[in-house]
């Protein structure tokens, strides 16, 4: 007899909690959806209309740059994001021309937290990478 009361007891609970447990799926796979609007699917270099060059400079990009600067957004990481660097007068942190003279000088030397690469990048391998960086 207790054991049917207990599991009867138990069937109205689960009954009763149903509805809740929806919501509360409903709400998790909400925000899951939400959180991941900000990403979204890399582009390939075609789709992007990168030419060899460029497509050079976006792997470098990968390799030295992405962990730090978001490429196709205005908003950093650790650094600034990148999105029209070259389309504005100014660089936004330091106010230096945005040119490929600064910005290379900053690439090879480095600024505040961010390394220089002057031992990393090549003089080509420079040139690549401001190449795909006038690209976004």
């Amino acid at each position: 007899m207790q054991v049917s009361r207990t599991l009867e007891r138990h069937r109205k609970l689960t009954i009763y909690h149903w509805p809740w447990l929806s919501v509360a799926l409903a709400a998790c796979l909400a925000l899951t959806a939400l959180a991941g609007c900000d990403i979204e699917r890399r582009k390939s270099d075609a789709e992007l209309g990168l030419n060899p060059q460029q497509a050079a400079g976006r792997k470098i990009y990968d390799n030295y740059c992405d962990r730090c600067h978001r490429p196709y957004s205005t908003k950093g990481k650790k650094g600034p994001g990148l999105k029209g660097v070259f389309q504005h007068q100014f660089l936004p942190m330091s106010g230096l021309p945005a040119n490929d003279d600064r910005v290379s000088e900053i690439i090879r030397y480095g600024r505040h937290e961010m390394p220089g690469y002057s031992q990393t990048l090549d003089v080509q391998g420079m040139q690549d990478l401001l190449a795909y960086l006038h690209t976004l």
